[in-house]
């Protein structure tokens, strides 16, 4: 997964550094045609249609193994947030990840599919009871209690006879700088206890006189595409810290200690990406050293990547709908756009989109690629280098695709979600459904 990316792409013609970012399936037998998991993608597009996801199933089960040899002895959860159907769930099983979930439908999705429901963790910064009851009966692994009201809701669901294992979502002070786009290290966001005003420990202690919960370690997330191991070093010296006053007050061993996801992926060639192998590395020996200072036996380390294990292996394929040169500026517009990705125009994520098919003409022309809805902030890739001969019909395919697309995507204009389809060993097949319109009417219910 550590990739020496080349500088950004400049022009229209076709170079390997181009392909830093695809899957590594990824060939190019013909200029212009591009090939995953032995599949030529315009093939997909003519299948099911555009807009629609393709999931390399051979790289998401790489990235697993990849995260299995880099921390052979943590506890590995694939975040479902960045992406969940039952194929996923079903691969994450067979690669021996378990997964963390953030809501009822996650869970129930997850759990009627086969997954053990003991390795299973459930987020949240506001479960509502459904999420809560339905935890509780399907019997999942740990709840990461994420603020003092849920200690007493949870206890009385659990009842005086039953048992639940939960975790503590601190928030450490890290503030993962420049290095992260989103962060929820720091005091000033929706998730978790502080541990500088003493939330976090006022709340522990508040756990420790419910006997039917059992407290098995501090969680903490620090934000997303975090491209720098020290934020995660900063975490780890924190949150030892407050296990040795844990250990001091209260005689408390915790065993496990959650460091969250958050690892940052490249999107486009020349995009920093964390390096995971140094991650590993340095994490276990800050944890060693910090825990031996304090005289605190190693607990167990937990991860959380999603991004960074279905972002890299997903691709989203458009056909071009029109061209419009007007004040200067090329419009490309496609037939998906913010209702299958948000991601640009809420987090300003830039991608490098590729033309595919046919062999476009060498000389490219800086184009912003747009949607089809109604709204200005419609944008998928703003100012990027296509062939100028970009015209309707034409098939767009942008990657690293594959996680917070599907996942976020929305009704919006109600044109209906895209299917997924899944490559491997030359074959597809269709994951996701499309959204119809006989879908969205059956929901409206009001006549």
């Amino acid at each position: 997964m550590t990739t020496v990316h080349e500088p950004a792409v400049t022009t229209a013609a076709t170079t390997a550094a181009d392909l830093s970012v695809w899957p590594a399936s990824t060939t190019e037998p013909r200029a212009g045609d591009l090939t995953v998991g032995g599949v030529p993608l315009a093939e997909i597009a003519d299948r099911f249609g555009t807009p629609v996801y393709v999931l390399d199933e051979g790289e998401v089960r790489e990235r697993c193994r990849t995260y299995r040899t880099a921390f052979p002895d943590t506890e590995v959860l694939y975040a479902a947030k960045a992406f969940l159907c039952r194929a996923m769930v079903h691969w994450m099983e067979e690669e021996g990840l378990g997964l963390d979930v953030c809501s009822a439908g996650e869970l129930e999705l997850a759990v009627t599919t086969g997954f053990p429901p003991e390795k299973i963790v459930l987020h949240g910064n506001a479960k509502s009871p459904r999420d809560l009851d339905t935890a509780l009966r399907l019997g999942v692994g740990r709840i990461v209690i994420d603020s003092p009201s849920e200690i007493a809701r949870l206890a009385a669901a659990v009842g005086p006879d039953g048992h639940q294992k939960v975790m503590v979502r601190v928030v450490p002070g890290i503030s993962a700088g420049g290095h992260a786009k989103i962060r929820t290290g720091t005091e000033d966001q929706k998730f978790g206890l502080s541990i500088s005003d003493g939330y976090a420990q006022h709340a522990i202690a508040r756990i420790l006189d419910q006997p039917q919960l059992e407290l098995t370690g501090l969680h903490c997330h620090l934000g997303s595409q975090i491209t720098s191991v020290k934020p995660y070093l900063s975490a780890v010296r924190r949150m030892v810290g407050l296990m040795a006053r844990l250990y001091e007050q209260h005689g408390l061993v915790l065993p496990e200690i959650d460091l969250g996801g958050g690892h940052g992926i490249a999107y486009r060639p020349g995009d920093e990406a964390l390096d995971l192998t140094t991650l590993a590395r340095k994490v276990r020996a800050e944890l060693t050293e910090a825990c031996a200072s304090a005289g605190l036996t190693v607990p167990r380390l937990i991860i959380e990547p999603g991004r960074a294990i279905a972002g890299p292996a997903g691709i989203a394929l458009y056909h071009v709908l029109s061209v419009k040169r007007t004040g200067g500026h090329t419009f490309v517009a496609v037939d998906g756009g913010m209702s299958d990705n948000p991601r640009p125009a809420l987090y300003g994520v830039r991608y490098a989109p590729r033309l595919i098919g046919r062999r476009g003409s060498a000389s490219p022309a800086l184009v912003t690629v747009v949607g089809r809805h109604c709204e200005a902030g419609d944008v998928i890739a703003a100012d990027v280098p296509l062939p100028d001969d970009v015209r309707p019909g034409d098939l767009l395919a942008v990657p690293v695709a594959g996680a917070y697309h599907l996942s976020m995507a929305s009704g919006y204009n109600l044109v209906g979600r895209p299917p997924v389809a899944a490559v491997r060993d030359g074959r597809a097949r269709l994951l996701v459904r499309r959204e119809s319109l006989d879908d969205i009417r059956s929901r409206d219910v009001g006549l």
